[in-house]
């Protein structure tokens, strides 16, 4: 194996709308491993031939139609592949597997929990609050050392978001959110690695909405999506960035790929 690894993070918003930029991302960051969400595509359909001519022959897949699905898509080997169901009814949000020098690596799609922020109101806010729940509980369990990373769709800081004034109410941002999100780094002493290398009160964003004309000259911006290690592997972490420009690419998903690398 590597002495380093190139792991990226990106909430695609369906593979097969976007494999333009996929495969361009691909050609220019090359990446070892690529870590999936949204991929929207179930997985006898899902496009593995054009990973598999850029050398990414390693894919482990958790797909449904037309909503949610991951995938950890590999140029090197990955082991004893995993799919928890922390949602509770049988959807797509989760895939996980080991690499050779036994790291794991756990890729997550977190609901984004509805327009309302409560529970009574608004079920799919309880789905989002109750699914933080479990993997708080499997946090508290674990034992190997683990790179979690996904679209958590909560932005936990007010540097995370454009206006924390205006966005104390709106769900990703909400105190309730931000509670539950802390619960579950406290579990396993979660390292925040985007914070490690863009520390707070620095700008940090990850997702932009479609809404606005000019995203980038707007940039009301949100910081959705995470990668977190466990504490012995944090200065196993050697760079971390937001690959902006991805956001402005042709037919662009809504969130901007994460690069970390690790040396191991």
């Amino acid at each position: 194996m590597n002495n380093s690894l190139k792991i990226v993070s990106w909430n695609i918003n369906s593979v097969r709308a976007r494999l333009d930029i996929v495969e361009r991302f691909l050609k220019e960051e090359a990446p070892d491993i690529l870590c999936l969400q949204e991929t929207k595509v179930r997985n006898d359909q899902f496009p593995e031939g054009i990973f598999r001519q850029h050398g990414y022959n390693h894919l482990v897949l958790n797909g449904q139609p037309m909503h949610h699905g991951v995938a950890i898509i590999s140029r090197v080997p990955l082991h004893k592949d995993e799919r928890f169901d922390w949602q509770d009814n049988g959807e797509a949000r989760h895939v996980g597997a080991r690499l050779e020098n036994g790291v794991r690596i756990e890729n997550v799609y977190i609901p984004a929990g509805g327009e309302i922020p409560d529970r009574e109101l608004n079920p799919k806010f309880g789905q989002k609050l109750d699914f933080y729940e479990r993997m708080t509980r499997w946090s508290d369990q674990l034992k190997t050392p683990t790179i979690l990373l996904g679209d958590f769709n909560i932005a936990p800081l007010e540097s995370d978001v454009w206006s924390h004034k205006k966005l104390i109410n709106v769900v990703s941002h909400t105190q309730i959110e931000v509670d539950t999100m802390a619960k579950l780094q406290a579990a396993h002493d979660w390292v925040d690695i985007g914070r490690r290398f863009i520390p707070d009160p620095e700008r940090l964003y990850t997702w932009w909405s479609y809404r606005a004309r000019d995203w980038r000259a707007s940039d009301k911006g949100r910081r959705l999506d995470h990668v977190w290690v466990s504490p012995e592997l944090t200065d196993n972490a050697t760079s971390h960035v937001v690959h902006e420009d991805a956001r402005g690419w042709d037919k662009p998903s809504d969130h901007a790929p994460l690069i970390t690398e690790f040396s191991f």
